[in-house]
């Protein structure tokens, strides 16, 4: 089959590899009809997540139809038309049975790499290195999925692959975000980064009772489409994000802000050109000018959501704005199974129409293009949907 993988930073290339195998009796096989860059998967092509192997198969976000499962798989049938959650989960252990599915402890066999990092291991996760999993990804034309009766959501008659493949990632990711804010009535919440996890997050915010939603990014076409969400905007390159947002909000702060932008932010400041350089030799392993200003900017009691990722170590946080002002900080890999049916159910109801965000939509073949488009910004790409 075909596939995209990954051969080294600002390299991918579509590879004909072998077909995916049922390997244990709960696996079923899917026949892809539709996968997407996710701005995560940027992350491992600049190289900055560890674990990466020459011929690594991307993608975290994809769906398709089952062509084979295993002898235990009793849920889930040949020829169910699913969508396939990027965290890997086995619905037994003490974390899935608290609903907190990313953090399962039986899906990752590589679990003590992140152990002496972390302290423990968050769940497996597709196509996103060998510290996740070593799990094959969905930018391809077959994969494998373990667990299926528990991960897998088959997708009723009427909707199409375009309305319900961002219920794999970043649909619920922009939700858990906004619903981490706590959101109550008339509270105002400013969201740093105008990408897909920043736009679900900002109409999230709004399906949960947000008043106001203060959208921050640079780029014009972003910008637009948080607008046409009914997000007021800041152009972090023309002002200063903090103090536009005093000012926007009488001095008193955001009740709650989103970091959806994570270890690979841009910040105009000494700061953030010094984060560059740091990273660039690994001094540091991200980039925190956005989770500094978000920390800063929160009202007093308020909440910073990070559904941006964060791989490792940063400097200069703040932790005294964080103490002092009484913050609550929120994060985390997104539970996406917890909220499947729920998003469908919003789907259904028009809620919501998750294609607003695609710009693009290309041939697995040329996903290196893709990448390179959404990596750049070129072409006013948002979100990149390949065709199998």
């Amino acid at each position: 089959m075909k596939a995209v993988c990954w051969h080294g930073s600002n390299d991918v290339r579509v590879d004909n590899v072998p077909d995916p195998k049922i390997l244990n009796p709960r696996d079923a096989i899917i026949r892809i009809t539709s996968t997407a860059i996710c701005g995560s998967d940027l992350h491992l092509y600049d190289g900055y997540i560890p674990t990466m192997q020459s011929g690594d198969i991307l993608g975290h976000e994809f769906m398709g139809e089952v062509v084979e499962v295993g002898s235990e798989v009793k849920r889930v049938k040949v020829g169910s038309r699913v969508v396939v959650p990027f965290t890997i989960a086995c619905g037994n252990c003490f974390f899935c049975q608290r609903d907190l599915w990313s953090l399962c402890d039986n899906t990752n066999p590589n679990a003590w790499m992140l152990e002496k990092m972390y302290g423990h291991s968050p769940s497996g996760l597709f196509g996103y290195s060998h510290m996740m999993g070593g799990y094959a990804g969905g930018q391809a034309e077959y994969a494998r999925v373990p667990h299926a009766d528990v991960g897998l959501l088959e997708i009723p008659e009427g909707l199409t692959d375009e309305q319900v493949l961002f219920l794999t990632d970043i649909f619920p990711t922009g939700y858990m975000a906004a619903e981490n804010c706590n959101i109550q009535p008339g509270d105002t919440i400013a969201v740093w980064g105008c990408g897909p996890v920043g736009q679900f997050a900002i109409r999230s915010a709004f399906m949960l009772g947000a008043e106001r939603v203060i959208a921050i990014d640079r780029f014009p076409e972003r910008l637009q489409m948080a607008r046409e969400a009914g997000a007021e905007i800041i152009n972090y390159e023309e002002m200063d994000s903090g103090e536009a947002l005093k000012e926007m909000t009488g001095g008193r702060g955001p009740d709650a802000c989103i970091d959806a932008v994570g270890m690979e932010a841009h910040g105009t400041d000494a700061l953030a050109i010094f984060d560059g350089i740091k990273q660039t030799f690994r001094i540091e392993t991200d980039r925190p000018m956005v989770l500094r200003q978000a920390i800063v900017a929160c009202r007093k009691g308020g909440t910073v959501s990070v559904p941006g990722v964060y791989g490792g170590f940063i400097d200069n946080v703040p932790i005294g704005a964080v103490v002092n002002k009484a913050l609550t900080i929120k994060s985390g890999q997104t539970h996406v199974h917890r909220y499947l049916k729920p998003l469908l159910q919003r789907i259904l109801n028009g809620d919501i129409d998750p294609t607003f965000v695609i710009t693009h939509r290309l041939p697995l073949t040329e996903a290196p293009h893709g990448y390179e488009i959404f990596k750049h910004k070129r072409e006013n790409c948002i979100k990149v949907v390949l065709k199998p």
